[in-house]
């Protein structure tokens, strides 16, 4: 038996959008069960996001602290945004958030993983990056505002943010899961093994 992931869609008898923000919105489907009744289920309609785990030469991971009004708590998370452009290359996403957020710029780019954050009631893809040879962006830093003007940056050992993953002081989605994919890459085949940032993406398809 091969553990994988498929893609399917079930009948679809009727849809309304009865939200629309200025980046989500929210979906109301009338889906055929395989018995054949019609149940609703409200999903919120998301254009899919990047995040980047940039990864240092001394083992530390780049990382920001950030407000976070619907959970009401200051998060720890790694560099992450929006694909604001239907059809965006996500590496370009990726490098412009890192630029953005960290004004850092990288050499070496893979993909980490994939995810669906919420499958149950968000379609938000996630690709996470991994980002190595880090150096210093050049020019002015990119000026930020709302809650990204009140982040902190820090550089943290991957070994502490395990640790607060595994003790639940740390609670981001893409930070929990990039930060232990990391480590499974590492203990596996090793990072070089990891797709290239241009690996194909059924979930969220891109022009290269």
């Amino acid at each position: 038996m091969t553990i994988k992931d498929t893609a399917e869609e079930w009948e679809v008898r009727a849809t309304q959008t009865p939200f629309v923000g200025n980046k989500t919105s929210v979906r109301t489907d009338d889906v055929v069960m395989p018995d054949g009744s019609v149940v609703h289920r409200d999903y919120q309609v998301h254009p899919g996001s990047v995040a980047v785990l940039a990864l240092d030469d001394l083992g530390r991971v780049l990382v920001i602290r950030q407000y976070r009004h619907p959970v009401r708590h200051k998060l720890w998370e790694i560099p992450a945004g929006l694909l604001d452009i239907p059809g965006e290359n996500p590496l370009h996403a990726a490098q412009r958030e890192l630029y953005e957020e960290a004004h850092v710029k990288a050499e070496d780019w893979r993909v980490l993983t994939d995810v669906f954050t919420t499958p149950g009631g968000c379609d938000e893809a996630v690709r996470i990056f991994l980002a190595r040879d880090l150096s210093e962006a050049e020019g002015q830093r990119f000026e930020v505002e709302d809650e990204e003007a009140d982040m902190e940056l820090s550089r943290v050992p991957v070994d502490e943010l395990v640790r607060g993953v595994l003790t639940g002081e740390l609670h981001n989605n893409c930070l929990v899961v990039g930060v232990l994919s990391l480590i499974a890459a590492q203990h596996g085949d090793g990072l070089d093994a990891l797709r290239p940032a241009e690996a194909p993406w059924p979930a969220r398809p891109f022009e290269a």
